[in-house]
């Protein structure tokens, strides 16, 4: 699990850790959901500015599992009002 702390919380990328607990290798996650091996390795070590939504549908669906599951969102402060 990598966290990466942004301006109001951080962020916690878990791909590693599901991967691990099933048994599944980046090159098989690679093969296997059409991915290339760098975006693999940035979105597990939370070296990322954008996440590709079609590739978390493919991680997904490929893993039966939530988004939550590979990326989760903690707020520092849940009293910040958010403003547009």
């Amino acid at each position: 699990m990598v966290k990466i702390e942004v301006e109001n919380g951080y962020y916690l990328f878990k791909l590693d850790d599901v991967l691990k607990q099933r048994n599944i290798s980046i090159n098989k996650l690679m093969r296997d959901t059409n991915t290339d091996f760098k975006v693999i390795k940035r979105i597990m070590k939370g070296d990322v500015v954008k996440i590709d939504i079609f590739v978390l549908d493919r991680f997904c669906s490929y893993l039966k599992c939530d988004v939550d599951e590979l990326i989760e969102y903690e707020p520092k402060d849940n009293d910040i009002p958010y403003s547009m």
